[in-house]
């Protein structure tokens, strides 16, 4: 019974399938295979980081100790700490130091956006090559195409700008400016060197990703409408004495 339903459930489909690759070769595929790259390298970008910050403290009876701090996304810094210098060395001085900001959400967003990007593609990309006869035909499909993308450029406006506010807020968290808001630095015989942090420049990548994307989508949104009647009714109109 299993394989009955399941064959009765494939087949109409099975049989509406005309492969088509050269929709790949129309604006139309093109673009939306664009927007799949695309996803898939900003999720990359973003979602695949790792990096650290690094200080040299030297302390009572510690001398010139790297103390580096691991961060990575969805970028949760008041979870992150400091590897300790020696307590005991500093003479009881030194506590648990941890970086500002949480992060996550906005970080979260421009990923959970990259993803939900990339299966829409694909799912696109299946209906423009094998149903493609069944998209010209039934104008819901090419409105629901076109709602969809409008939401999805509109989408990666909003996430693109917050993902860049909160990577600059990244970039001060652990820069160099985090030595003043440490308490065990400004300790008696205590002093802190900013050494290092990651390079963030693949992050900057991903918010250019992000552009490019919404670019992308907002020129999909133009090609789909003139694919819909909305496109000829307003021709229609415009032609009219």
């Amino acid at each position: 019974w299993p394989w009955f339903l399941l064959a009765a459930l494939v087949s109409p489909v099975i049989v509406g399938l005309r492969m088509d690759f050269g929709m790949l070769l129309e604006p139309l595929g093109f673009v939306k295979v664009l927007e799949w790259l695309i996803a898939i390298f900003a999720f990359a970008t973003c979602g695949g980081f790792q990096g650290e910050t690094a200080l040299l403290v030297s302390c009572e009876g510690v001398v010139n100790k790297t103390i580096t701090a691991a961060f990575a996304y969805p970028f949760r810094l008041n979870t992150v700490v400091f590897s300790a210098p020696d307590p005991k060395g500093c003479g009881g001085t030194w506590t648990d130091v941890y970086l500002t900001g949480n992060f996550s959400s906005s970080a979260q967003f421009f990923v959970t956006l990259s993803a939900l990007a990339f299966l829409y593609s694909v799912a696109a990309l299946v209906v423009y090559i094998g149903y493609n006869h069944v998209y010209q035909q039934n104008k819901k499909f090419q409105l629901t195409d076109l709602t969809i993308s409008v939401l999805t450029a509109f989408l990666w406006l909003v996430s693109t700008f917050v993902w860049a506010k909160a990577l600059a807020d990244i970039k001060v968290s652990t820069g160099a400016g985090i030595i003043s808001g440490i308490e065990s630095c400004k300790a008696p015989g205590t002093t802190c060197h900013f050494l290092s942090v990651t390079s963030m420049g693949i992050l900057n990548v991903s918010v250019v990703f992000g552009l490019v994307s919404m670019v992308l989508w907002a020129g999909n949104v133009w090609l789909i409408y003139k694919e819909t009647n909305l496109h000829n009714q307003w021709n229609r109109i415009s032609e009219s004495p």
